[in-house]
């Protein structure tokens, strides 16, 4: 059964149809997680169990990945007293380098999922990095101002290439579809 995957005190309980951090709930209790997830089917809401991050401090990295290179990366920090790292929800943002293991996590997390473009969301754990989730359509918000970088230029760029590179099949060369 579903509920059997809240077995920590704390879980992540997120509502699959959920943005910027809305439809995000931190359960305290395994009890507390089991009242969430039956509510939320009782009005036929998928939702998705995370287990809870501690010592991410409420923090989590954007990997902004364009064509399978990572174009920008800003380290988003929640208000204190919220676990919710989302710029709409307050959170500060700055750039930061990856690692090596962080680049190879976005990068590969993209390809993995057929993605050209992709916000790839990171927490910095003991265990090291872990995926949080992957955007199929990320939002540039903070991302350009925190790096400094034009992301969204970088989007059109790679769109500009693969429409150029784009012949018919009969030809003999790969279609690249976005």
């Amino acid at each position: 059964m579903v509920y059997d995957q809240i077995t920590r005190d704390k879980a992540v309980v997120k509502l699959l149809a959920s943005t910027q951090g809305l439809g995000v709930m931190l359960a305290q209790t395994r009890s507390q997680g089991l009242s969430m997830v039956e509510g939320f089917h009782r009005v036929g809401a998928d939702v998705l169990i995370q287990e809870f991050i501690q010592d991410a401090k409420g923090s989590d990295i954007r990997a902004f990945v364009v064509d399978g290179k990572v174009e920008g990366a800003m380290l988003r920090q929640a208000l204190p007293g919220e676990f919710r790292s989302n710029i709409h929800r307050g959170a500060s943002a700055r750039s930061i380098e990856l690692s090596d293991e962080e680049l190879f996590l976005a990068i590969r997390s993209a390809e993995l999922l057929g993605l050209s473009v992709a916000g790839v969301d990171i927490l910095r754990s003991s265990r090291g990095p872990l995926v949080l989730e992957v955007n199929a359509s990320p939002g540039l918000e903070g991302i350009e101002t925190a790096t400094g970088n034009d992301i969204a230029g970088k989007i059109i760029e790679y769109i500009e290439r693969a429409k150029s590179e784009q012949t018919t099949p009969d030809k003999g060369k790969t279609v690249h579809t976005v």
